[in-house]
């Protein structure tokens, strides 16, 4: 019995060693990870003692644990009698181990501990998809906390000497001559990456104040394009912006499904109503996902001239197979593949575009798209959301822009969640595109390398602490 019991006496003294590890794990990753206690135990235990852990977690109930403890647990190893103390003997040593676990990581926490961890683990994760973050927004008119974002204010960044000056209106006007159009969608699930993206294109122009965003907002969702008005506004003050209401039910009776669920948000679809969205004095403008960090000059991208009538300038792919972005039913319909015919049409992603949109308005092109967006309803002619019509459209009738425009794929393919390297070459725009994205895996603490080199631009606040200021 003694040398039983001393067995037991090691095994205890393991794993208190074991709880002191957790416990200060936990309050190192309290404050680097919003207090997630599951993910930090997947990272200071060993698979074993983790899954010991998540054992427990299940079995143990909120109302009547310390009951349970002492009736059940405590009882079972109390002699009573003969027959008792040669049933304990019998005991096997993982048997004791595991009642110890429970008396020593459930039997030392008190009630006001654990309904803490409770209750920031319901607050703080996440409850819808990966994509969903517990973002806070401070109402300016009333002071009263709403239910979205906080970001640190970004510096401000001025004009070069040798930039053109803006007319004496600007920045409320976005009709000066001078000033360089970029348009982007902004919604709660990729307002993180859209700041970001705002923040890198303003840090590598030599002309930052002579840029005008354009950024298009769902009037059905939350926040409200007046809630994202006030969060780049308090995020950078001197930004020349202004946020557009998107109907949705323009598009959503042309959405078809897609290999991937958030191919089928209607924002997605806005990039074909830029023309009929913005002031009809902006000609041109230069289209950009929420999944991108520009490192070089806007304007450089700005300054490609379009030939030929083109209404868009992408970089190409030609080495990809392109007919893999259509179904056979397509391919071997009698009359769908002769909208190539006569030309070369090789892949290019939608997410960078420069656009002239008065082309695109006297091309009518946002009847064309809808229209092959109608026959998609009607067969199936392709898996992916709104990028194939854009190749039906523009394939082979394209500006070409040099590929280090766009490095994309970063974030893996539609499907899966995998690391990438970047392409060789130059590089002056890095796009997420695919299904992992950066802030998602850098909080999740499993970022790919490339993911790096975007949060240096990540402005997000984490109860009051930039994320990811060590890059910085």
């Amino acid at each position: 019995m003694k040398s039983r019991w001393s067995g037991l006496k090691e095994i205890n003294a393991q794993l208190k060693k074991k709880e002191e590890v957790c416990a200060i794990g936990g309050i190192v990753w309290n404050l680097m990870r919003h207090l997630q206690l599951d993910c930090a135990l997947l990272s200071l235990e060993h698979h074993k003692f983790r899954t010991q852990l998540e054992n427990a977690k299940k079995k143990a109930k909120f109302h009547g644990w310390w009951t349970f403890l002492t009736t059940n647990l405590l009882r079972q190893h109390r002699p009573q009698g003969a027959d008792a103390s040669k049933f304990q003997l019998q005991k096997t040593a993982h048997s004791r181990k595991n009642k110890l676990f429970w008396i020593f990581h459930f039997g030392m926490l008190s009630f006001r501990s654990i309904f803490l961890f409770v209750l920031v683990f319901v607050t703080l994760c996440p409850a819808n998809a990966i994509r969903s973050f517990p973002y806070k927004l401070i109402d300016s008119k009333d002071d009263t906390q709403s239910e979205f974002i906080q970001f640190i204010e970004a510096p401000e960044y001025q004009n070069g000497p040798e930039c053109p000056v803006l007319s004496t209106n600007a920045p409320a006007s976005s009709c000066d001559s001078l000033l360089v159009h970029i348009a982007m969608t902004l919604d709660s699930v990729y307002l993180r990456g859209s700041i970001a993206a705002v923040h890198s294109v303003l840090k590598h122009t030599f002309c930052p104040e002579n840029v005008y965003f354009h950024f298009i907002a769902s009037d059905s969702n939350s926040p409200t394009p007046d809630d994202l008005a006030t969060i780049l506004k308090s995020t950078f003050p001197s930004l020349n912006f202004r946020v557009y209401n998107f109907s949705e039910s323009l598009v959503k009776n042309l959405i078809s499904p897609s290999i991937r669920q958030a191919l089928e948000n209607p924002l997605n679809y806005a990039r074909t109503y830029l023309a009929d969205i913005l002031e009809p004095c902006v000609d041109r403008v230069i289209y950009l996902d929420s999944d991108i960090i520009v490192v070089d000059d806007i304007q450089k991208l700005w300054s490609i001239p379009l030939t030929k009538s083109r209404a868009i300038g992408v970089p190409e792919y030609c080495h990809v197979n392109f007919t893999k972005y259509f179904t056979d039913e397509f391919w071997f319909d009698s009359q769908l593949p002769n909208v190539f015919e006569g030309k070369k049409p090789c892949y290019f992603n939608t997410g960078v575009m420069v656009m002239d949109l008065v082309r695109w308005r006297e091309g009518n092109y946002r009847m064309k798209i809808e229209k092959w967006m109608e026959t998609q309803r009607e067969k199936r002619i392709y898996e992916l959301g709104s990028l194939p019509p854009f190749l039906l459209v523009f394939g082979g009738d394209v500006e070409a822009i040099d590929h280090r425009w766009n490095q994309h794929g970063l974030g893996g393919d539609n499907v899966v969640n995998s690391c990438r390297s970047l392409h060789p070459g130059r590089v002056s725009l890095l796009h997420w595109s695919g299904k992992g994205k950066p802030w998602v895996r850098l909080d999740a603490g499993f970022p790919c390398p490339v993911d790096r080199l975007w949060a240096p631009y990540d402005l997000y606040r984490s109860h009051g602490v930039p994320q990811h200021n060590e890059q910085r």
